[in-house]
């Protein structure tokens, strides 16, 4: 469950990816519709290596939204996903809210 308050700490994209799993003291983040969650109580399935790593580091709201776990679909540019795949993408933002805190958001 997620247990602090949301933060707004902004965060480049540059900085975001250094939190991809790749250093093991470091957290490990994913971004969904700006919104930077910290999974690192999961790293099952996000650390180097895992199923969900591809998500890590990055904004994933495109992948995410057409649920693919392809690496040029990890991108923050959702614009393009239909309405059904806009649903999905909430419902993902929504399960993330629910299990982790946020702790920042992507700066543009």
């Amino acid at each position: 469950m997620a247990t602090e308050a949301p933060k707004t700490t902004p965060y480049t994209v540059a900085e975001l990816a250094k939190y991809d799993g790749s250093d093991p003291s470091l957290p490990i983040y994913v971004a969904i519709k700006g919104d930077i969650f910290d999974v690192t109580k999961n790293q099952d399935s996000y650390s180097k290596g895992k199923g969900y790593n591809v998500f890590t580091g990055k904004d994933a709201s495109r992948a995410l939204g057409m649920s693919s776990l392809k690496p040029e679909d990890c991108v923050s540019d959702y614009s393009t996903l239909t309405e059904k795949e806009l649903e999905t993408l909430d419902q993902w933002h929504a399960f993330f809210s629910k299990r982790y805190n946020i702790i920042g958001k992507v700066a543009n």
